[in-house]
C-alpha cells in the first residue's frame, strides 16, 4: 500500500544497515532483486524482506522520515513497538517476533529501524476470504483468547507505555481524542462535522470512562491483518506500534459489536470471554469507535492517499458513530 510515510532506502544504505545488524559476512551480494523485496502490506512503516548472504530471511522495518508530519499519536511509534515486543515476550505466551537488532541512533537513516526474523506464515487479513467460515471463526476465537492474555499486563498508569501517564482514564482518553481533533484542524480535514460538535459529544458521555480503574496493556491495532497463522494456529502477532495502557474494550476485536461494517465480533468476544456488554460498556465502546473512525478519516490526509476510498468509507462510519452516541 502507498503512503508518504514509507521511508524507502537505497540498496547501498540497506547493505550498511544489514552490516551493522548482522555483520559484514551477512551483507548480500548481487543485484537487489536477488535478495530484496518490499513488503507492500501496511500503510505506515516501510518493511523489507531481505535474504542474508547466509540464506536466512529477515524483515527490516523503518519508521517514517523525520521530515514527514505524522499524527500526534504516531510520534515515536517504533519505540512503542520495540517496548511492546519486549514486554509481550517477557510477560505472556503470545507469539511475537524476536528483535534481532534495533537502531535508534539515526546515523544511517533519519529514523528508527529494527530487524526481526521473517515468519513463514499466512497473513490472516489477506487469506481469510479463501478459508472456510468455520476456520475463520476458530482463528477469531483464538485471537480473542490471545488478546485477553495481552490485556492481562497491568500498567503503572493510563496512557503511553513510556509515560507521561495519568491515574484517570477519562483524562487520558479525552486527551487522546483531542490530539486527533487538533491534528485534523491543523490540516483542515473535512470530517463532515463541526469539530466542536464532536468535542461536545465526547464530553457528554465521558463520565462512563471513570468506570475504568485499572490500566491494562492495549494493542488497539490488533486487526486480522496483523495476525500471522500457520497449521490452524496463530503463529505470530505483528505491528505493535500503537500500544498503550488503557481499557481492554478499546481493542479492535470489539469494534464490530457497535459498528457492523467492521465485521462480526461474536467469535472474538467468545474467545475473549466477554460475550455481552453492559449499557455503560456499550457506551464506552461507542466512544472508542468515534476515536477510531476520526483517525481513519484524518489520517488519509497525513498519509497522502491518492484516492478517496478510505476517506469515503470512514466518513460513513463517522456518521454512524455520532448517531450511536446520540441514541439513549
Amino acid at each position: 500500500m502507498e503512503s508518504i510515510t514509507k521511508n524507502r532506502q537505497s540498496a547501498q544504505t540497506l547493505r550498511a544497515m544489514i552490516g551493522r545488524a548482522y555483520g559484514a559476512d551477512e551483507v548480500p551480494v548481487g543485484e537487489p532483486g536477488d535478495w530484496l523485496e518490499e513488503m507492500g502490506h501496511g500503510w505506515f512503516n516501510v518493511a523489507y524482506r531481505i535474504t542474508l548472504r547466509g540464506g536466512r530471511d529477515v524483515v527490516l522495518k523503518i519508521a517514517p522520515p523525520a521530515d514527514v508530519p505524522v499524527m500526534t499519536y504516531e510520534l515515536g511509534a517504533m519505540r512503542i513497538e520495540l517496548e511492546s515486543l519486549r514486554m509481550i515476550a517477557e510477560r505472556t505466551t503470545v507469539p511475537v517476533p524476536r528483535v534481532d537488532f534495533a537502531d535508534t541512533s539515526h546515523e544511517l537513516v533519519d529514523a528508527d529501524w529494527f530487524f526481526m526474523p521473517f515468519v513463514e506464515a499466512g497473513n490472516l487479513g489477506i487469506i481469510k476470504d479463501g478459508l472456510d467460515p468455520e476456520v475463520v471463526e476458530e482463528y477469531a476465537e483464538a485471537l480473542g483468547a490471545a488478546n485477553r492474555e495481552l490485556n492481562s499486563i497491568v500498567g503503572p498508569w493510563f496512557g503511553p507505555l513510556a509515560g507521561p501517564g495519568d491515574p484517570s482514564w477519562r483524562v487520558v482518553f479525552t486527551g487522546i481524542v483531542e490530539d486527533v481533533l487538533r491534528d485534523g484542524e491543523r490540516r483542515n480535514v473535512d470530517i463532515g462535522w463541526d469539530y466542536d460538535v464532536v468535542r461536545k459529544t465526547l464530553a457528554a458521555h465521558a463520565h462512563v470512562l471513570d468506570e475504568v480503574r485499572e490500566p491494562r496493556f492495549i494493542e488497539w491495532d490488533l486487526w486480522d491483518s496483523n495476525v500471522m497463522v500457520r497449521d490452524g494456529r496463530i503463529a505470530c502477532i505483528i505491528d505493535h506500534e500503537r500500544a498503550l495502557y488503557g481499557d481492554p474494550l478499546m481493542e479492535a476485536g470489539f469494534v464490530a459489536s457497535q459498528l457492523p461494517a467492521f465485521g462480526d465480533s461474536t467469535a472474538f468476544m467468545r474467545g475473549y470471554g466477554w460475550t455481552e456488554l453492559t449499557a455503560n460498556e456499550r457506551l464506552r465502546r461507542r466512544l472508542y469507535c468515534l476515536h477510531l473512525v476520526l483517525i481513519m478519516v484524518i489520517e488519509t490526509v497525513y498519509r497522502g492517499h491518492t484516492d478517496t476510498a478510505q476517506y469515503d468509507w470512514a466518513r460513513i462510519q463517522l456518521d454512524e458513530a455520532m448517531d450511536l452516541l446520540a441514541r439513549p
